[in-house]
């Protein structure tokens, strides 16, 4: 991308398979957002999966076929956006090497990866977005899932935003920075060492005592609340956007005043 960006830039909502299938509340949230930051936002109907799932498990063929029909997508935006530290680490981080021997779309990869942020990250280190509208009379705490955290330098863009939603109290569990045992594949192929990881996950939210466990991708959330509520915990688990753009503020909480 050459030249000054618009005063509205064009994004494009990458929703992510799991967002799609499992709780498209958090695209609408993230369009929300997104609005409320000055974007026009669009929402391709031809994109499908990152091709994560298939890279990770050794699969560099489809994995590549899957990028190639992204970058193809979202030609036209000014950046890509995704409610997701895991898939825009694989947009960012990996089409760059995956298609790195393909003359054609090697330069069409580097050129995506330059546009492509995490949601939240692009809310408040591009759009310069320091506070938010919106309400939960509550207490939350905050997963630092491993891609957003190591690959994206997720930390405190979220917190940032957090600390400005009315009557949140934010709270830190112990160990927010450890992997809760999804890693997407990882929990697929290491069953037993994935449940230990998160049964430690589960233990530490609940015992800093929120209504709420939030983090940045849903793959994190639903092992986390999975485990939660084999286990009978009141813990809601939530993706953090859903927050932020205030769709919770009529979310009834157990023992809340």
């Amino acid at each position: 991308m050459t030249g000054p960006l618009p005063s509205k830039p064009r994004v494009g909502l990458f929703v992510t398979c799991l967002v799609d299938l499992m709780r498209p509340s958090v695209g609408f949230a993230a369009v929300k957002l997104l609005e409320q930051a000055g974007c026009s936002v669009e929402v391709p109907a031809v994109q499908t999966c990152c091709g994560q799932p298939a890279y990770n498990s050794g699969d560099r063929a489809d994995a590549a076929a899957l990028a190639r029909q992204t970058i193809a997508a979202f030609a036209g935006c000014d950046y890509v956006v995704a409610p997701s530290g895991s898939c825009a680490g694989m947009l960012k981080l990996h089409y760059p090497g995956l298609l790195a021997g393909d003359a054609e779309w090697s330069g069409k990869a580097k050129e995506l990866a330059e546009r492509v942020h995490e949601l939240v990250s692009f809310l408040v280190d591009v759009r310069g977005m320091e506070t938010v509208d919106a309400e939960f009379k509550g207490r939350a705490t905050y997963h630092d899932s491993c891609s957003g955290l190591r690959e994206l330098g997720i930390k405190g863009q979220p917190r940032r935003l957090l600390g400005s939603v009315k009557n949140l109290e934010l709270i830190e569990m112990a160990d927010a920075e450890v992997c809760c045992g999804f890693g997407g594949t990882f929990s697929v192929k290491y069953p037993d060492i994935s449940n230990a990881m998160v049964e430690k996950k589960a233990a530490n939210a609940a015992a800093a005592k929120p209504d709420l466990l939030l983090a940045g991708d849903l793959g994190c959330l639903m092992n986390m609340a999975g485990k939660l509520r084999r286990e009978g915990r009141a813990v809601q688990v939530r993706h953090v956007v859903e927050v932020l753009a205030g769709e919770l503020s009529d979310l009834p909480i157990a023992g809340s005043k």
